[in-house]
């Protein structure tokens, strides 16, 4: 969440909370960390929350961090935790006297974990509130804006090619953007491509506030799919998109892997660049054994969960949030290779990979990077 918000161009934040739900804030990369130098920490005490005192302390914590940074922030995000959004703190409020105090637009962000399962989780409602500042501007047909993630893709994705080949010279990114006049010409867009799905409700904010369209486009590492979204989007655009030189090389990388894969048990986390029940269900596709997954399935994950029971009825789901993890001990037979930080976490004892790089990978492009890893590792 905190770095989702500090995606950013030239964005400071400020963390109130108590002590518990900061802790972890070293996760960002500690003392020379980016991130951990944008970021700013406002510790409460029971007497602040109860009385309410916290709330002036918040507008002078941004002053104070304002004058004491060399350069001048453009954005300020408040971050709150559980204990705002029970209490019902009015964050609006809350953000426009920040601003009038210090003269920078301010954003709220939540780590609200109670909403997690709920219909606008964290994830989804940071998606949006980033986009939040974009004023509405002439379109450009020629330029397109991506959403999705909070960094760029990978910059040998095959997707920016395709697109420039139909006359869309402009791209643009929130992970590429420098500063905020940049950030601003994504509002100039024809059109936005949602590229993962925690991305609709930024997509809808676009089409209501800013009158433009999208059109979705889903990260898979199955070979086959991604040649059918390409070829649906040069359909919708009306523009023909000739993908055969990527499509005939990324499966010669998946024959390449086949004879490795046929020999692999795979355990696949949730934190990593791949939903991990289509990755399981593209592995299973190519020849490979899947004994666990560690991920907290949704509604919309129950089709690809069938898939993969038909195939591979013996696999595993564990979810990371139930408490019975902790008593959770690796079958060394079972599983040779990981996929993920979590499933890296539950097996030290075999290869893996965090799969977990900055650049995000996509299209076929992610599928020969997936493959590359492995091969590494695996050897």
């Amino acid at each position: 969440m905190k770095r989702a918000a500090l995606s950013l161009p030239n964005s400071v934040m400020l963390l109130f909370s108590p002590g518990c739900c900061g802790r972890n804030t070293w996760a960002l990369g500690g003392n020379d960390s980016d991130y951990a130098r944008r970021t700013a920490y406002l510790l409460l005490d029971e007497t602040d929350i109860v009385t309410g005192r916290y709330l002036p302390k918040i507008v002078l914590a941004c002053e104070t961090l304002v004058l004491s940074l060399a350069k001048k922030p453009e954005v300020l995000v408040l971050c709150s935790t559980c204990v705002d959004a029970l209490l019902g703190t009015d964050m609006a409020r809350l953000c426009a006297r920040v601003r009038e105090q210090t003269g920078i637009p301010a954003l709220a962000a939540t780590m609200y974990a109670l909403t997690r399962e709920g219909q606008v989780p964290p994830m989804v409602a940071v998606r949006k509130t980033i986009y939040s500042l974009l004023t509405k501007q002439k379109k450009h047909a020629d330029t397109v804006t991506l959403l999705g993630f909070f960094t760029h893709l990978a910059d040998s994705c095959e997707l920016y090619e395709l697109l420039q080949k139909i006359g869309l010279r402009h791209i643009y990114e929130l992970g590429r953007m420098p500063d905020m006049a940049a950030y601003q010409k994504m509002a100039q867009a024809n059109f936005t491509l949602v590229l993962h799905p925690e991305a609709r409700l930024a997509a809808q904010h676009f089409e209501e506030n800013l009158g433009i369209p999208s059109i979705e486009l889903t990260r898979t590492f199955e070979v086959e799919k991604v040649h059918r979204q390409y070829m649906a989007l040069g359909h919708i655009l009306e523009q023909p998109i000739d993908d055969s030189a990527y499509l005939a090389d990324t499966q010669a990388h998946c024959e390449r892997v086949r004879p490795l894969l046929a020999k692999t048990h795979f355990a696949l986390g949730e934190t990593s660049n791949a939903e991990p029940f289509a990755l399981a269900l593209a592995l299973l596709r190519l020849g490979a054994h899947v004994a666990e997954i560690f991920a907290s399935p949704d509604p919309s994950m129950r089709p690809l969960i069938r898939r993969i029971a038909e195939i591979s009825p013996e696999t595993n789901i564990a979810s990371n949030t139930d408490p019975s993890m902790l008593a959770y001990r690796p079958n060394q037979k079972k599983v040779t290779f990981a996929i993920g930080r979590d499933a890296c976490f539950y097996h030290p004892e075999c290869p893996g990979i965090a799969f977990c790089d900055e650049a995000q990978p996509f299209g076929y492009q992610g599928i020969k990077s997936l493959i590359t890893a492995i091969e590494h590792a695996a050897a």
